[in-house]
């Protein structure tokens, strides 16, 4: 009874704090500076303050995956940064499938494993990201894994085959990049807590300017295969401001190689002694 108190008392916490913050058309008083194309300059350096990295949805603190690390691992509380009710719209199965995966995550999560993080889950990561853009591209670069997105202002198409980070076609719509993301692989995770998708979703995301040192970004998501309707998560990036800021190396596969390969060692023989 307690745990569904606080859940509940979670929930709405977390619908009064995303009511506070006006939607991104809201703020159009602030006016971008300009690219030479006339477009919003969204280059910069951005990374997410908040805890959906761990769990999008509301969720109390937790102890870590590999409890051995103490607390410095844990999870930290979060007020999560889904609009609507504060829970994924999943259908039965996809649900248990959910719960199934976040009591196996250590195995199964792709990111512990150095996998790319798909999209959205690359936006709100612990680690930095950069957009570099240009009249007919807009680039993201992540320092997680080295991931890389490439936005088509021009030259659009389908997919041409599923991937990690899916396909993004982007326009403009005023001051708001919008970008459609599909041709997922289907095995990426929107977070630690085993919240997933299928091939099948759509990622429908805004990117606009706030102020000088934050951009406002909503993802909606469509799956036919494991929600029951579309959901939106929305949520502040700042820019990192501290001088000579820049996308570092996290070369993240030698740090789990052992978890990754390390059944396949060979063992020493036994002796009998």
């Amino acid at each position: 009874m307690a745990m569904r108190t606080l859940a509940a008392t979670m929930t709405l916490a977390a619908a009064v704090a995303l009511a506070a913050f006006p939607a991104a058309g809201q703020t159009a008083e602030y006016q971008a500076p300009r690219t030479p194309d006339g477009r919003p300059d969204l280059n910069g350096i951005w990374q997410a303050m908040n805890s959906a990295h761990w769990d999008v949805e509301p969720h109390s603190a937790g102890p870590s995956v590999v409890r051995e690390l103490g607390a410095l691992s844990a999870v930290p509380a979060g007020l999560g940064v889904i609009v609507d009710g504060g829970a994924i719209p999943y259908t039965p199965e996809a649900l248990a499938q959910r719960d199934e995966n976040r009591a196996n995550r250590l195995e199964r999560d792709p990111a512990i494993k150095c996998y790319l993080p798909g999209t959205p889950r690359g936006m709100y990561m612990p680690f930095p990201f950069q957009i570099i853009q240009s009249r007919d591209h807009v680039m993201m670069l992540f320092e997680f894994a080295g991931a890389v997105r490439t936005v088509y202002m021009t030259d659009q198409m389908d997919a041409p085959a599923d991937s990690w980070m899916g396909w993004s076609n982007g326009h403009w719509d005023g001051d708001t990049l919008v970008i459609e993301t599909t041709g997922f692989y289907g095995q990426t995770w929107f977070d630690q807590s085993g919240n997933h998708h299928s091939e099948a979703m759509r990622v429908v995301e805004r990117i606009t300017p706030r102020s000088p040192e934050t951009l406002w970004y909503e993802a909606t998501m469509e799956d036919p295969n494991v929600f029951t309707r579309p959901w939106t998560i929305r949520m502040p990036l700042y820019r990192r401001v501290e001088e000579n800021a820049r996308i570092l190396e996290f070369r993240c596969v030698e740090f789990v190689e052992d978890l990754i390969y390390g059944h396949l060692r060979k063992q020493p023989e036994d002796d009998g002694r």
